[in-house]
């Protein structure tokens, strides 16, 4: 039985890969979460098996070396699947130490602690042990040409204090593995939605807010291009790449589904209306007429668009949804689980809203 020790396991990404791995693997794994549970990280979304005896969680924070040195002292980790860190960019531009404090300081810490426990007197390593670092497209920048794609050979080049953090994060994870022959591999995942997103980001936030009459605020023109991911997808990604990607090297996770934002919202009004019974007093308040554009965002990259060939090609990975069923399964989700929603935006998120927005 191969021990996971999953790093921010109750945030969005996280969550649903530890419900994709039970699903996949049942009882033939074991899977220690560790999360700090700041505002994105929430237990709810792991109560289906959070009683399982192959599951544990422990509260604690990545940049705790004595907490994260004791966790791989009291198991045997065969696998770390490092999701942990600062992900919303409106944040980094707020706050950008806290960024850097989790991101890289937490990596390097989760590297050591890892790197300490595996390694073997002749600086070879424990047989079966993989450090996957799990990363995001926008530490490659923006693209301009609508015929380029981001590669894993694209030079970095972040544009905001997030992609700034994780791209250090990235190759600090590659400097582990060139010096010390540490056996990590790294992922580079285009925009993931899905189920128990925090509603920061734009689906969950464009959801809730139609839902309840609240203007839908859309930087700049709205023509800002991302390329989308279904999460679960993501995960059967991630689940490859541990199994069977090269030691040291990184793939690219995209689902080939670019999309301007504009189109994203006017998206999901037009599936929650189909969606929606007409005497569900919901359905009046979704409109076009909440749309709202905003003053662009700082540092606001045009276009990401991930070439997965590699993951394609040597692991044989392909996306299984496409946008158009994966937005309308997202949704019924967010309108089955309004109980969840309601208790994710009370409290600091609405406060943190009305900075981010309102002002």
């Amino acid at each position: 039985m191969k021990n996971y020790l999953v790093t921010g396991g109750a945030g969005f990404i996280g969550s649903n890969f530890i419900h994709y791995m039970f699903r996949k693997y049942g009882d033939d794994i074991n899977i220690i979460n560790v999360d700090a549970l700041t505002y994105a990280g929430n237990l709810e979304n792991l109560k289906e098996i959070e009683n399982r005896s192959n599951y544990s969680f422990v509260k604690a924070d990545i940049r705790d070396k004595e907490a994260i040195d004791r966790i791989f002292k009291d198991n045997d980790i065969d696998v770390v699947v490092h999701f942990a860190a600062e992900s919303h960019v409106d944040r980094s531009i707020k706050n950008p130490e806290v960024f850097v404090e989790t991101n890289v300081i937490g990596t390097a810490v989760m590297l050591n602690s890892a790197k300490a426990a595996w390694e073997l007197p002749d600086g070879t390593y424990k047989e079966g042990k993989v450090f996957l670092h799990v990363s995001t497209d926008e530490v490659y920048g923006s693209l301009s040409d609508p015929k380029d794609y981001f590669y894993e050979t694209t030079p970095y080049d972040p544009h905001s204090p997030y992609s700034a953090s994780k791209a250090s994060a990235d190759l600090l994870v590659k400097a582990y593995t060139d010096t010390y022959h540490f056996p990590a591999k790294i992922t580079n995942c285009s925009n993931n939605y899905g189920p128990y997103q925090f509603p920061e980001k734009l689906i969950p936030l464009m959801i809730n807010n139609a839902l309840t009459g609240k203007k839908l605020p859309v930087y700049g023109d709205g023509k800002n291009i991302r390329d989308w991911l279904y999460v679960d997808d993501h995960c059967k990604g991630i689940d490859m790449v541990i199994e069977s990607g090269r030691i040291g090297e990184k793939y690219n996770i995209g689902g080939h589904n670019e999309r301007e934002n504009i189109h994203i919202v006017k998206t999901i009004i037009k599936t929650l209306k189909e969606i929606l019974p007409p005497d569900d007093p919901r359905s009046a308040n979704v409109s076009e007429d909440l749309i709202t554009y905003v003053e662009d965002r700082k540092g606001h990259d045009r276009r990401y668009a991930i070439a997965p060939d590699k993951i394609h090609n040597e692991l044989g990975w392909l996306p299984d949804t496409s946008f158009e069923d994966g937005i309308k399964l997202t949704i019924r989700w967010y309108l089955e689980h309004e109980d969840w929603m309601k208790n994710v935006t009370s409290g600091d998120y609405q406060e943190y809203y009305k900075r981010m927005y309102n002002e």
